[in-house]
């Protein structure tokens, strides 16, 4: 349990009521000591009173401590219990432990927070009534997710700075802060969960059934965790379709909406979800996926061999489409491979939740997100009206978060024929089934028009083992004649031994490489070695955050054989870093 000065000040009154000797002995300044009593006055615990000589100090009596009410959780039984994972983290610096506790039919999240006594619980209740007076009046109506993220510290700050004035100690204010700013800016205790980076996906299926989670390691768990009542739910669907315009009625009984820390967010009401109201969070990678985090573990997506093919057709231009399954990692994998496009191209990116996240070093890059109707149907900006803009922005790459429609579709196979290096996700399985979902209804594109892609990506979700992996790497082929299209597999993953085979002879990528380089097949394979060595460079000296991934690729683009150099000779990363210093001093 947390002890704060509220408790050893509420101890005292047991033998002291002379509020300059409590100030004392709690080693703080007269004024924080009133400010104390003058909170948990307010709250009905104790009572001042002020003697007729005003140069006396006040009296303070304790009166006792109103009922609260406790908060619904899952009691957990000590039989057949298992703990199989243990750790903590931190949020808005509130220490959060979590058990992952297996039980014969299920596997529980059990998430607890620092233990408050009931005074300093009553004592932060009551601070929290105060503050709501500073609560920004826009701060519930703002659409921009930047707004919202600096109103968000504007108003922790100014927490912050409130309580000070009690002079509780550094590290108490910063947990009251933390809690404070959950329960009256963000989603309470969701806020906490939301915290927690092995997490994948929150979920609440109604106010009788406890908060579910998707954890990277375990799948899906019970945490201990309730809603109070549905009337909750529907309060926190309200606001966060406040902050991005729009609304959740009973005339608009979904919502698709993101937070501002960049998750995505769908939510229901009954009867329209006939259990109960529901909030739907999909958690936005908080450390960018790049391709060292992929090849190495324990990730291990794909192989050396097929991240370097990948990397020579980013570095040439090659239209590329990633596709798999729901939750198979499409967008992660197409952030990771972004970071491939040399540094001095300019990037054009279309989403419709900001998930995209690119190296610094590739500084000319414009990110658009699509924009749904306000509540009378007006201000909708599409991703085909995105599509169509970034062909007048002068881009080198096109970037699609997803193509769904014909529309969109149609447009980026337009921009692909008209000379723009596109990169999209898309829903299938493998690469013939993508090839089928394109060319038949909906989306229904002429087989001709897939003469402008050149590569799938297939990303597969093997759900018994929770794994991720690149299922297949497959070109599409010149020419379509009258017969069914069919991919040329490159790479398949054998599930069995977890490995990847080349199963076939790339054709028209050795053939694309040759006519706009020049190089040959024995050159081409001997340029894709030299990158797996730079690869496995990288993956040896940890060398997998996002801004550093990218500094070796642009050092690559403007000196590669040095940086081949550092790779084959295994040196450190400090001798990439002076490489770096050397190159910038030349520009």
């Amino acid at each position: 349990m947390l002890q704060t000065k509220i408790d050893e000040f509420l101890s005292l009154l047991k033998t002291e009521s002379n509020l300059t000797k409590i100030a004392s002995k709690l080693n703080i300044s007269f004024s924080a000591a009133m400010a104390i009593a003058t909170v948990l006055e307010q709250s009905g615990v104790i009572q001042i009173t002020y003697p007729i000589n005003i140069l006396e100090p006040p009296k303070i009596t304790f009166l006792g401590y109103p009922e609260i009410k406790s908060e619904k959780q899952t009691s957990i039984e000590d039989k057949g219990k298992k703990i199989i994972s243990t750790y903590t983290f931190k949020a808005d610096q509130v220490p959060v432990s979590v058990e992952i506790i297996d039980f014969v039919q299920y596997k529980l999240y059990s998430i607890s927070l620092i233990e408050l006594s009931i005074g300093t619980r009553i004592f932060l209740d009551q601070v929290k009534e105060i503050l709501i007076k500073e609560v920004p009046p826009e701060a519930s109506e703002v659409a921009d997710v930047e707004k919202m993220i600096a109103i968000r510290n504007k108003f922790h700050q100014k927490i912050r700075q409130h309580l000070e004035q009690y002079q509780l100690g550094g590290e108490v204010s910063d947990i009251m802060a933390g809690l404070l700013l959950h329960r009256m800016f963000g989603l309470g205790e969701i806020d906490l969960i939301n915290r927690d980076d092995l997490l994948e996906e929150i979920a609440i299926n109604n106010s009788k059934d406890p908060i579910a989670v998707y954890h990277r390691k375990f799948g899906w768990l019970k945490t201990n965790i309730y809603m109070p009542d549905e009337n909750s739910i529907f309060n926190y669907a309200s606001q966060i379709a406040r902050r991005v315009g729009r609304q959740i009625a009973t005339l608009t009984p979904i919502l698709d909406a993101r937070l501002e820390t960049g998750d995505r967010v769908c939510a229901t009401l009954n009867p329209i979800s006939s259990h109960g109201n529901t909030i739907t969070i999909r958690r936005f990678a908080r450390v960018p996926w790049t391709i060292i985090s992929l090849i190495g573990e324990p990730a291990h997506t794909m192989d050396f061999e097929m991240a370097a093919m990948l990397w020579q057709a980013f570095h040439y231009e090659m239209n590329l489409m990633v596709v798999g399954g729901t939750a198979s990692g499409k967008t992660s994998a197409l952030n990771a491979l972004a970071s491939f496009i040399p540094p001095n191209q300019r990037i054009i990116t279309i989403e419709d939740t900001r998930e995209l996240m690119l190296p610094k070093y590739q500084w000319n890059w414009v990110p658009l997100l699509t924009r749904l109707p306000n509540p009378e149907g007006q201000g909708e900006v599409t991703m085909l009206d995105l599509i169509v803009t970034s062909l007048r922005m002068r881009p080198d790459r096109i970037i699609v978060g997803e193509i769904r429609k014909q529309r969109e579709a149609e447009v980026a196979f337009e921009a692909m024929h008209t000379g723009h290096s596109v990169y999209s996700t898309f829903h299938a399985d493998t690469a013939a089934q993508a090839i089928r979902r394109l060319t038949t209804p909906p989306i229904n594109l002429p087989p001709t028009d897939l003469d402008t892609m050149h590569l799938l990506v297939v990303q597969f979700r093997d759900r018994r083992r929770n794994l991720r992996r690149t299922l297949e790497i497959a070109e599409i082929p010149e020419g379509t004649g009258e017969g069914v299209l069919e991919p040329n597999i490159i790479y398949r993953w054998r599930p069995r031994t977890d490995t990847w085979e080349r199963v076939g002879e790339p054709i028209r990528f050795y053939k694309e490489l040759n006519l706009y380089t020049g190089m040959t097949k024995e050159q081409i394979d001997k340029d894709n070695k030299k990158r797996q060595t730079i690869l496995k460079w990288m993956v040896k000296n940890n060398i997998n955050q996002i801004d550093e991934v990218g500094k070796i690729f642009s050092l690559y683009y403007s000196n590669p054989e040095e940086i081949y150099e550092i790779a084959q000779s295994n040196l450190s990363k400090k001798e990439a870093d002076k490489l770096a210093e050397k190159e910038l001093t030349k520009k």
